[in-house]
């Protein structure tokens, strides 16, 4: 195989149709329900998934769901209702901060918040988020994760959070993503239609999701595609470029907070030919050579992909019971 800088490129005609076509196979003769329910967020993935929802069901057997909580940014919703309005679905809007709040969400979350940095008070304009170190292709850091708070006055400060912290915090705001896949599936009853997921390749494989939140699907139509390939049928389909080229947000952190920033450590572009190169197992001299990078920084981004896969692994199992037998991933 030739690796080059083109070799994401897909067909984008050709690969929406084989998708439509699966999707609406899948959905009315395997699943047997008669639409699809789509949760929009004002993100590249979602507004692709929508398009080819219309294209598979038409506008009357799909139900597009916002489901902001206070946190969101409001460039969100705005952003999700032109995305609708383009292709013709009325949405239906969901707050799901009642939920959250009766789950404990934000309480759990900002008493972790508060024993690393005590002042934080999201009541006087306090905003937190959780990142990674973004140098991975400079120097070997390990996936250790940080806090950053932000004052009012906009100031940052960054501290190392204990595991303990870390923890509660992420238990915590994945309630946001399981509330939103519970909020689907009563759209998808309601109406017998299908959940659809918006997951990408780089989410899945990687494991930047939540069991059980918006893994929480019937079917997932872009589970497949890189990345920069959405970008591609995103191009092709007519999202809204406004959505096309806003920074890609997990949207969940009342701190703004890019994809890169809390969990992929690389942009895009780049990240996905070195992932690919690794699956398909390209010299490291090949890959550096037509990425202008050196073999140690290949192996810097080789080696995080493969310790992210491997310690989300149990992320993509499906339960266990009694009678199967499961070889432990090595440590």
């Amino acid at each position: 195989m030739q690796f080059t800088k083109n070799v994401l490129a897909i067909e984008p005609a050709v690969e929406a149709d084989r998708i439509v076509q699966s999707v609406r196979s899948n959905v009315l003769s395997v699943l047997r329900r008669r639409g699809g329910v789509v949760g929009i967020s004002g993100g590249v993935d979602s507004a692709v998934v929508l398009a080819l929802c219309v294209r598979a069901f038409g506008v009357s057997k799909i139900t597009a769901v916002m489901m902001p909580d206070k946190d969101s940014d409001p460039e969100s919703e705005r952003l999700a209702r032109g995305l609708a309005r383009q292709y013709e679905v009325e949405p239906v809007l969901e707050d799901v901060t009642p939920a959250l709040e009766g789950f404990g969400c934000y309480r759990r979350r900002d008493e972790a918040i508060r024993r690393v940095f005590p002042e934080y008070d999201p009541t006087q304009g306090y905003k937190a988020k959780i990142v990674l170190p973004q140098n991975l292709l400079e120097e070997s850091t390990l996936n250790v994760f940080s806090l950053t708070l932000v004052t009012p006055d906009g100031q940052e400060r960054t501290s190392v959070l204990p595991v303990k912290e870390f923890l509660q915090i992420v238990a915590a705001s994945n309630l946001k993503q399981r509330t939103r896949m519970a909020t689907l599936y009563y759209h998808a009853e309601l109406h017998n239609f299908a959940v659809i997921g918006t997951a990408n390749k780089n989410e899945h494989d990687q494991g930047f999701f939540v069991k059980y939140g918006d893994a929480g699907v019937d079917i997932k139509p872009i589970g497949h595609l890189y990345k920069t390939q959405v970008y591609q049928l995103a191009a092709y389909l007519g999202v809204p470029e406004a959505i096309r080229k806003r920074p890609p947000t997990s949207d969940t952190y009342s701190a703004a907070c890019t994809q890169q920033e809390f969990f992929f450590r690389l942009p895009f572009d780049v990240m996905d030919l070195l992932w690919f190169a690794q699956e398909h197992d390209i010299p490291k001299t090949e890959a550096a050579r037509v990425m202008g990078l050196t073999e140690a920084q290949v192996q810097r981004a080789f080696d995080d992909f493969a310790s992210k896969s491997r310690t989300t692994n149990y992320l993509r199992m499906p339960p266990l019971d009694v009678e199967r037998r499961v070889v432990p991933t090595p440590p």
